[in-house]
């Protein structure tokens, strides 16, 4: 395998991993030194059969059979090999194969995925190289399928083919890591810029990708890329450059779905997929939240002081923002990937099936403890890998048993109905406001002041959490005079019992009870 030559001085280090949970065996995987472990989990499940796996070799297998395919006619005879670029891309993380390359399977499509933010430089979006990159991906694919066609057809190959336009598509180019592109140009997913700078990205991959074939490319529409119309016409290969007309097959174009692919790239969020954490697995910052908190003039620690003074820095993505982003991209690719959240007909669907929607093994949330009129309240929240609430539990930690009781069971019941679809905000609607001791001044947030009760207090902070939507406090009510003290029994029946009363008296005690047995009648 002469591809393997490739990777000769790149540091290498081997990892033991596992690919099945349930399965205490494991694989030795080889890959260079820069990359994340999460990328040798992805490549042991990438690459086929049970023993040792190095990055070289499996690389090698696939290099190699695309540099054994005959270029495509009218390529240029002084054109390089195909192999050492397709490596070194892999090599930055920049592009990779999909599964039925790895696995070598003749009936799947063939594929790569690019990792959009691998393409930034200085802040800019480094275009001509990301337009070379995917001339060679495109180049690579036409190949495959051109060396595969007689394979897949059981038909000998012809030494003379004739000029014919290939009908079926060559194979799939799909982007991912979107949302870490964005930041890295100092964009918010969220905003009419970041999805302006989407657009132009897919419809200038879906318009390369259609060059020479008989598709015409998306329009490019303006964005804070710059001028993308001129680089997509000069992108047309040299193998149609001489013929009048297309001669060369379509591939098709969209954004990726979770899968082992992206987990090799190291993405941050797979496909269009906006982040909705800024923080890692471990703990660290993800380098989407340092490059937004650069382009805004911030450091980590400037940026946690605002954090704790009540001021985010880095306003979280909503799901409705996903969905904002997947309209703006819808038909300038040939594929788009499902949003996450269902249909109101699915959402409801499932509820009559009573599928609960499970939290992650490893939950995220904040814990609030605060004091509302004196009385302690100790909140925790538990959210959804999307960043949607999932569960909450309330506890009043000095209250009585029968309060600290009512206050875990609400607290489950209102899980229980998020698991299941129910929106947060007819929680909200119901129980922000209610008024019930213990009220008063609230202690320990600086977002409220005032709360009308504990249940109040709680759902106005889940609002403001997870809906972005801020309730004012409620009106204090003026201190009213006490209540008189309430009425005894004996005073309901005043006159009863005072008869009874003066018979006792005037009887020594006997005559009293002798009335009261005249009163009594044997019910059957």
């Amino acid at each position: 395998m002469t591809a393997r030559l490739h990777w000769t001085g790149v540091r290498m280090r081997t990892l033991q991993v596992t690919t099945d949970p349930d399965d205490s065996t494991t694989r030795a995987v080889t890959l260079p030194a820069a990359w994340d472990d999460a990328a040798a989990e992805a490549l042991a499940s990438l690459a086929p059969g049970e023993g040792p796996v190095r990055l070289a070799t499996e690389a090698a297998r696939w290099v190699d059979t695309i540099d054994a395919c005959l270029p495509l006619p009218g390529t240029p005879a002084d054109t390089p090999p195909l192999g050492q670029a397709l490596s070194c891309l892999l090599l930055l993380q920049k592009i990779a194969p999909n599964a039925a390359i790895w696995g070598r399977d003749p009936e799947e499509t063939p594929g790569f995925i690019l990792r959009l933010s691998a393409f930034v430089e200085d802040g800019s979006f480094a275009r001509e190289h990301f337009v070379t990159s995917l001339a060679v991906i495109c180049d690579a694919l036409r190949r495959l399928q051109e060396d595969q066609a007689s394979e897949r057809s059981g038909a000998l190959p012809l030494f003379d083919a004739p000029d014919i336009i290939p009908k079926e598509p060559a194979g799939l180019v799909l982007l991912t890591d979107l949302d870490a592109f964005l930041a890295a140009i100092g964009l918010d997913y969220d905003s009419v810029e970041g999805r302006a700078a989407a657009q132009a990205v897919a419809a200038l991959t879906t318009s390369v990708a259609r060059a020479g074939t008989p598709l015409t490319g998306p329009d490019i529409p303006p964005s804070p890329l710059g001028e993308l119309r001129d680089l997509a016409a000069r992108s047309l290969p040299e193998a149609a450059a001489h013929h009048d007309a297309p001669i060369l097959a379509p591939i098709q174009t969209g954004f990726s779905s979770p899968g082992a692919v992206d987990g090799l790239l190291d993405v941050e969020a797979c496909g269009l997929t906006p982040i909705f954490s800024p923080t890692r697995d471990d703990g660290r910052l993800r380098q989407a939240t340092l490059n937004r908190l650069e382009h805004r003039g911030l450091q980590p620690h400037s940026a946690l002081a605002l954090a704790l003074s009540g001021t985010n820095p880095l306003p979280p993505t909503s799901p409705e923002a996903h969905e904002r982003m997947h309209h703006a991209l819808y038909g300038l690719t040939d594929f788009m990937p499902e949003l996450p959240e269902p249909e109101y007909a699915r959402i409801r669907a499932k509820l009559e099936r009573g599928v609960p929607r499970p939290l992650p093994n490893r939950q995220r949330g904040f814990t609030q403890r605060t004091a509302i009129g004196g009385h302690s309240l100790f909140m925790r929240t538990s959210e959804f890998d999307d960043g949607s609430l999932g569960e909450i539990n309330l506890v009043p930690t000095r209250e009585s048993a029968m309060a600290r009781g009512l206050m875990e069971c609400l607290g489950q019941a209102v899980s229980i109905g998020l698991q299941h679809g129910a929106p947060l905000g007819a929680f909200v609607e119901r129980f922000a406001y209610t008024r019930f001791g213990a009220a008063g001044t609230v202690e320990g947030d600086p977002n409220m002041s005032y709360a009308s009760s504990m249940v109040d207090y709680a759902f106005r902070t889940l609002s403001e959490a997870y809906l972005n939507h801020p309730l004012p406090d409620a009106p204090q009510l003026s201190v009213e005079k006490e209540d008189p003290a309430p009425m005894l029994p004996l005073d309901i029946r005043g006159g009863i019992q005072d008869t009874a009363a003066q018979g006792i008296d005037k009887n020594n005690g006997e005559g009293g009870a002798k009335g009261r047995r005249k009163r009594l009648r044997l019910v059957s």
